[in-house]
């Protein structure tokens, strides 16, 4: 499990440089960076485990207070993380991405 997802957000952050960004990423597997937005498409095999993905994204969401753009089909959801307050990417985009990871390992 990444270190991130051990981590909480934080309310007031700050945006990061392309560099912090670019490290940050290596810690989350089929991410990418599209601009100042962290994304991954997550496949699956029908609507009801991509539900099932959605609603974990969403319970972590809440307790994070960290809420994600969501892109959903039937068997794929597309994540998208970027800190609308700081105009870009914030450490609270990773630290979700990674809760994610984790929330998948298990």
């Amino acid at each position: 499990m990444s270190n991130l997802a051990a981590r909480r957000c934080k309310p007031s952050v700050t945006k990061l440089a392309q560099s912090d960004a670019t490290r940050l990423l290596g810690e989350l597997p089929g991410w990418q960076l599209e601009g100042d937005t962290l994304v991954k498409t997550f496949p699956f095999k029908n609507y009801h485990e991509t539900m099932a993905f959605v609603n974990a994204i969403a319970w972590i969401a809440h307790r994070e207070d960290h809420h994600p753009d969501l892109s959903v089909g039937y068997n794929k959801c597309r994540v998208e993380y970027s800190t609308h307050s700081v105009g870009g990417l914030s450490e609270n985009d990773f630290i979700c991405a990674a809760k994610i990871e984790a929330a998948l390992a298990v």
